[in-house]
């Protein structure tokens, strides 16, 4: 017999939490995007990074398929409703940085839920932003040196952002976020 798919009213329920929360940074990322670019547009990689946290947190929390495009996906209705300039880079962001993670995940049979895997993710989240934010700021007309390190800070966000969702996301656990309900 298959296994039963369905998530329940619990889980999407913290899914919409935690995109909620997850969302109000990814907003507030939004309004400082033209100022970071502006001022400093090397940092701007590590900026955009804040959006992997949804679904590293709900993966890490709740351990199931999906949740990481769910809650990607409150997420960006959130900043949505915070930044609306924003609207098609935060559904663009939702479904890359969540489908990156669930691929992860999937590849694995959604059976490993080490922090290797996640640190996985996040580096093929960092490559896709450094490579994407390059060309789209023309970062190549910056001297070598702030390439080099944008390249570097790009990578490195979504990483260390990742950090900080593991541990969001077990200290849910540890609350008792994840128990399992009874029907």
């Amino acid at each position: 017999m298959a296994a039963d798919t369905r998530l329940s009213t619990s889980v999407l329920l913290t899914c919409a939490a935690i995109g909620v929360a997850t969302g109000v940074l990814g907003g507030i990322a939004g309004w400082i995007t033209v100022p970071v670019l502006a001022a400093l547009p090397i940092v701007y990689g590590f900026v955009l990074g804040v959006h992997v946290l949804p679904g590293i947190i709900a993966q890490e929390a709740l351990r199931l398929p999906w949740v990481a495009l769910i809650t990607h996906g409150v997420a960006a209705l959130v900043g949505i409703a915070i930044a609306p300039i924003y609207a098609g880079q935060y559904i663009g962001t939702a479904i890359l940085f969540g489908g990156i993670q669930e691929l992860v995940a999937a590849l694995v049979r959604y059976r490993s839920w080490a922090p290797w895997r996640f640190f996985v993710s996040a580096l093929v989240i960092g490559v896709v932003v450094a490579l994407a934010v390059f060309f789209a700021a023309h970062l190549g007309a910056m001297p070598l040196w702030a390439q080099i390190l944008y390249l570097i800070l790009s990578v490195l966000g979504p990483v260390a952002w990742t950090a900080v969702g593991l541990g969001v996301g077990r200290a849910l656990r540890r609350a008792g976020v994840a128990r399992p309900r009874t029907r």
